[in-house]
């Protein structure tokens, strides 16, 4: 068996990796237990008692959290000419559509969102087998394929993200970053196991959230209690 580092035996000091922590108090740890020198981005993940595989079963939401990512999100708008001055205006890092299409096409994916008109989507539509497995593929469900790409864009640098649960179903995304004070992380995570909740399948016979989790990028996950979520 390898040995501990300092570090390592430092955090495992800190919490009980068989307990069932609140999320205020998973979040007041996570700051104690994380020694990475970068800022770090903090994850949850909540697994659901769903099976993906039924369309009556799948979850997939939007939800803007309190505090932003902490991250930098490049956006990129696809559109027409008479658009993209009320992208560029949103704050959008890149608008345009035939070149950046090209570019695609070429493999660059070097955005973190991709935001797009209705009627553009004829052409957007044949490169989504390079957008889609990055998860960059526009949707009207998430408000990426929109007329109002102004708001669009402001909403997605104001801290908006999608979430869908994966294969396994287990719903897992970033929600800030360990430089936010626990608070601020507390309040994010809230607003997506809030969402979660909201999207309970009608069709689900049984328990809905069955385990969740919260870490940073290199911690241990701190193990939440379910049964105080609706509480929260």
């Amino acid at each position: 068996m390898a040995k501990l580092t300092k570090n390592q035996k430092a955090v495992a000091a800190k919490y009980d990796a068989h307990k069932l922590y609140t999320l205020p108090e998973a979040c007041e740890i996570l700051k104690d237990i994380t020694y990475t020198k970068f800022d770090a981005s903090v994850e949850i993940s909540v697994n659901l008692g769903v099976d993906p595989r039924k369309a009556n079963q799948m979850v997939r939401g939007v939800v803007t959290l309190p505090n932003g990512t902490g991250k930098t999100v490049r956006v990129l708008v696809l559109c027409t000419p008479d658009k993209e001055n009320e992208a560029k205006e949103a704050g959008a890092d890149y608008v345009g559509l035939d070149d950046y299409i090209e570019k695609i096409k070429g493999g660059w994916t070097d955005v973190d969102v991709v935001i797009c008109t209705p009627s553009v989507m004829g052409k957007v539509g044949p490169i989504g087998r390079i957008l889609g497995p990055r998860g960059l593929m526009p949707n009207p469900k998430t408000g990426t394929v929109t007329m109002d790409i102004a708001g669009a864009v402001k909403a997605v640098k104001a801290g908006k993200i999608d979430f869908k649960v994966d294969k396994t179903g287990i719903v897992h995304t970033a929600i800030g970053k360990v430089s936010f004070t626990p608070e601020m992380i507390c309040q994010n995570a809230k607003a997506v196991i809030s969402e979660i909740l909201k999207l309970k399948p009608q069709a689900l016979k049984g328990t809905y959230v069955k385990a969740a989790a919260i870490c940073t990028t290199m911690s241990p996950g701190l193990k939440l209690d379910v049964k105080t979520f609706s509480a929260e």
